[in-house]
């Protein structure tokens, strides 16, 4: 399904009605993944209903759903191709490196204020923080008397497919910091925010202030967690050939985490004037998401099988270049945001890392894990409160 969003190809639409295929050894993908669970309990219990009403019955529901599901597939369609000929393309123009080092290049939105560094997932493009005129975290804040750097970790060639979280933390961001202007802020986004976290206790000599949003923390409170951990045996042999989990491979894996919200979301696209602003926010945002980057191996084995798998974060086990990442030594201020509508990291997991840092801010913004941060109610969801916090007088 994924793969059919991020190429358009026309015959992904037979696999859309399909489950997603599974390499050989790859357990079950749906073990773990409690809607779809949910879904099959109501299905047997419509079927023991309709079995004691009789055959006509029974008839007649399968005809209703045929018809119903050739609704929502024509509506499917109609979304999918409003996607595609949508004219809007990315023109915003990266800013200057003040930075590179690999793959990785720290990019400077200008301004005199406090120095912000923004650290992004390794998933995913850094510039969802830089997504369009007027979606643009990073552009708001240098507006706003600041001086916003972002961290691009880039497509990662054959040195960074080696590298683990120690090589990312106290290789390449710590040096990012260091080229950094001093009395830094340091944000982190998703799993980014562990990154920051870390790299903050590494150095707090560099580092002012720390800014959290939508950090994961305690994966023992996430549904999902234990499900994707399983698959991480069979994702061996798939990663060896690249060193690393494919694009490919990370959105199947990132449609696993509610896979009939996809269809959904482009039949509502089809509904939508393609003029307004709300469908170019869209296309941005879809754009953005299909952009991926791969996985390092020795990355995913440490997230996926340490971090969902063992809970290595939240148990105190999670060490960088040896030293345990323990939030609750962070004696700078601290900004912790958790989006109400998250599923990808479920605010039972993030609300134990806020509880950790000593007198951390917490803000509850009302919006999902990427409209916090590019949806079309980003500023008043977050980037309004990071500001305000950012200009108060404790960072």
């Amino acid at each position: 399904m994924p793969l059919h969003l991020m190429l358009g190809a026309a015959r992904g639409m037979a696999a859309m009605m399909q489950p997603l295929p599974s390499a050989p050894g790859l357990p079950s993908w749906n073990s773990g993944w409690p809607r779809l669970k949910a879904n099959q309990r109501e299905a047997a219990r419509i079927a023991a209903s309709l079995a004691s009403l009789g055959p006509h019955a029974g008839a007649e529901f399968r005809a209703a759903v045929l018809r119903r599901l050739w609704r929502e597939d024509a509506a499917l369609l109609r979304g999918l191709a409003a996607y595609r000929r949508h004219p809007h393309v990315r023109s915003l123009r990266d800013p200057p490196a003040l930075w590179t080092e690999g793959s990785a290049r720290l990019l400077d939105f200008g301004g005199t204020g406090r120095p912000v560094l923004f650290v992004p997932s390794l998933v995913n493009r850094a510039y969802v923080l830089d997504l369009d005129e007027g979606a643009s975290l990073m552009r708001y804040l240098a507006g706003n008397g600041l001086r916003p750097l972002l961290l691009d970790w880039g497509w990662p060639g054959p040195a960074e497919r080696r590298f683990t979280l120690t090589d990312h933390i106290a290789g390449r961001l710590e040096r990012a910091i260091l080229a950094a202007p001093e009395g830094l802020i340091l944000a982190g986004y998703c799993m980014g925010g562990l990154l920051a976290l870390a790299a903050a206790l590494r150095r707090p000599d560099r580092v002012a202030g720390l800014a959290l949003l939508a950090t994961p923390w305690d994966f023992s409170t996430d549904p999902q967690a234990a499900g994707l951990a399983r698959l991480l045996p069979g994702l061996e042999p798939l990663m060896e050939p690249m060193e690393a989990l494919s694009v490919d491979l990370l959105q199947s894996l990132f449609a696993m985490l509610d896979p009939y919200s996809i269809p959904e979301k482009f039949r509502a696209f089809g509904r939508l004037d393609p003029a307004s602003a709300r469908a170019r926010r869209f296309v941005a945002l879809e754009d953005w998401l299909n952009d991926g980057v791969p996985l390092a191996a020795p990355v995913a084995r440490e997230t996926i099988g340490g971090w969902y798998g063992r809970n290595t974060p939240a148990r105190g086990e999670w060490a960088v270049a040896g030293l345990p990442v323990n939030p609750a030594e962070w004696r700078g201020s601290a900004f912790v945001a958790i989006p109400a509508r998250d599923r990808i990291v479920p605010p039972a997991s993030a609300l134990p890392l806020a509880a950790a840092i000593p007198g951390a801010k917490v803000h509850i913004a009302q919006a999902g894990h990427i409209g916090m941060v590019a949806g079309q109610g980003a500023e008043a969801a977050l980037w309004r409160p990071l500001l305000d916090w950012l200009g108060s007088a404790g960072v």
